[in-house]
């Protein structure tokens, strides 16, 4: 299903963009937290202490940097909170191992559970375990093959990250004609690279004098990054820009685009990882722009967890119940809005 259509600016520079911990820290109230901070998770939280609730939090290996970030996420957002007390396990990419972990959190009998599954459909019989005991579970990101699995999902939109990074890319060379774009996708056997792939083409169809002339597979790692690039390097000669799926395979991108000497063109990366906002924000590289996978999901997934725990709504909406479903906006970060994003920013 294709996302609504953001605002001109919303769109292009990310100010409209409502971060989904916003919505869902007041649950009774819609008061304003003024305590902020660069290190606390966007969108502030509801200090005001309620029922007390164990949340269990299962996610992957933390062997990529958003992944990391996901973690540091959800417990520093837990530690906000009096009221919270967060088990979690050791993260493991093992589907077996992994199933094992939260069958212990669910024998620990747990207020609720937040999972991000290292694979969706191998453990939705956990995830259908947990309802079925009476433990509501926050499906994070990667999604169960049953909505019976979970009380609630929330994660990120591969679609609209194609698509808001087409539509930046088109709005920078609209006026250039036989504009020429390449893409550095991630492993192209996982869904999300073919919804962001899906998303990319399709916002540019909407720019006629943009042809997509090239595109490589990576893997999310920083060497395959560089590979893949040096590759697409090799056989284009020129281009007028360039949209990698993922930051971190992006630091591998950025340094044959180095060795090669190749700045002709713009750049634009995916995730929101804090050297890219760095980059964008110092104005000295190729990279202009990031669109944003936020793992700041992770953070709002608590406050959706505290929330059931304690039979709350979301604040700000009229429903007494939590949504069923939350898909973070992708914005896109430019030199223009850099200093909104950083403290979101991971490594």
């Amino acid at each position: 299903m294709t996302p609504p259509v953001p605002s001109r600016r919303g769109l292009l520079f990310g100010t409209a963009a409502v971060s989904a911990g916003a919505l869902l820290t007041g649950c009774t109230s819609n008061e304003n937290n003024e305590k902020g901070g660069a290190q606390e998770p966007a969108g502030g939280t509801d200090d005001k202490p309620g029922k007390a609730v164990t949340i269990g939090f299962a996610g992957p290996q933390a062997d990529h940097g958003w992944l990391n970030a996901i973690n540091e996420q959800a417990t520093s957002r837990a530690e906000a909170y009096e009221d919270v007390t967060l088990e979690t396990t050791e993260g493991s990419n093992d589907t077996a191992q992994q199933i094992g972990q939260i069958e212990t959190l669910i024998n620990k009998k747990v207020d609720v559970l937040v999972i991000l599954p290292a694979d969706g459909k191998a453990l939705t019989q956990v995830g259908l375990k947990a309802m079925r005991a009476g433990i509501p579970v926050v499906n994070l990101d990667r999604i169960f093959d049953s909505q019976q699995a979970y009380r609630c999902w929330i994660g990120g939109d591969n679609y609209g990250m194609g698509l808001n990074a087409g539509r930046y890319i088109g709005e920078q060379l609209k006026d250039k004609r036989n504009a020429k774009v390449v893409e550095l996708a991630g492993l192209d056997n996982l869904e999300l690279t073919r919804q962001r792939t899906k998303g990319f083409d399709d916002a540019l169809k909407n720019y006629p004098n943009i042809k997509k002339v090239a595109r490589q597979a990576a893997e999310f790692t920083v060497e395959s990054g560089q590979a893949k690039m040096a590759q697409l390097l090799q056989a284009q000669s020129s281009f007028d820009a360039l949209w990698n799926h993922d930051d971190d395979q992006g630091v591998g991108a950025e340094r044959a685009i180095k060795q090669a000497g190749r700045d002709e063109f713009l750049m634009v990366g995916g995730a929101g990882a804090k050297h890219a906002m760095d980059a964008i924000k110092a104005d000295n590289t190729v990279l202009k722009a990031t669109v944003l996978y936020p793992p700041t999901m992770a953070a709002s997934a608590i406050d959706l967890a505290r929330a059931l725990g304690q039979g709350k709504g979301v604040g700000g909406l009229a429903e007494q119940e939590i949504p069923a479903s939350l898909t973070l906006y992708s914005a896109v970060v430019t030199k223009e809005n850099v200093d909104e994003y950083l403290p979101t920013g991971f490594s």
